[in-house]
């Protein structure tokens, strides 16, 4: 009766050891997901973006304190000169500007922004944020 109590107590003490080292696995990856997932989503600041000329940074910001039809005329005029991911940047402020006056436009934009744009971009974080809204 002693040796089965014992083999009893093993096995208890083996199977409480697996269960430990199982939640002690589930919360180390819990960690791990949620760094990275907070990584991902750290929105960073336009303007700390490249992509945009040092000389069209004070007509832009004109422009976006003008309303979103000076951003509009901003982005036709200077879009070329402009790359990614500072342009998709741009385009999604003119997204957010634009959303009360004409949707349709917003959510072309915003699509349009969202094919070109990478999962690596650090502006897909604003996407995914803004991506609701506009889809």
């Amino acid at each position: 009766m002693t040796k089965l109590i014992t083999i009893l107590i093993i096995v208890a003490a083996l199977w409480g050891g697996w269960q430990l080292f199982l939640y002690w696995d589930k919360v180390k990856r819990e960690d791990e997901v949620a760094a990275k997932k907070k990584a991902q989503t750290e929105i960073v600041s336009g303007e700390q973006l490249s992509g945009m000329p040092y000389g069209l940074e004070t007509s832009y910001q004109t422009a976006k304190n003008q309303g979103a039809t000076a951003m509009k005329n901003w982005i036709k005029i200077n879009g070329r000169n402009v790359q990614d991911p500072r342009k998709a940047w741009i385009e999604l402020d003119y997204c957010v500007a634009v959303a009360r006056e004409d949707p349709g436009e917003a959510k072309k934009t915003f699509a349009s922004v969202k094919n070109r744009t990478s999962q690596s971009s650090p502006v897909w974080a604003r996407i995914k944020q803004l991506e609701k809204t506009y889809e």
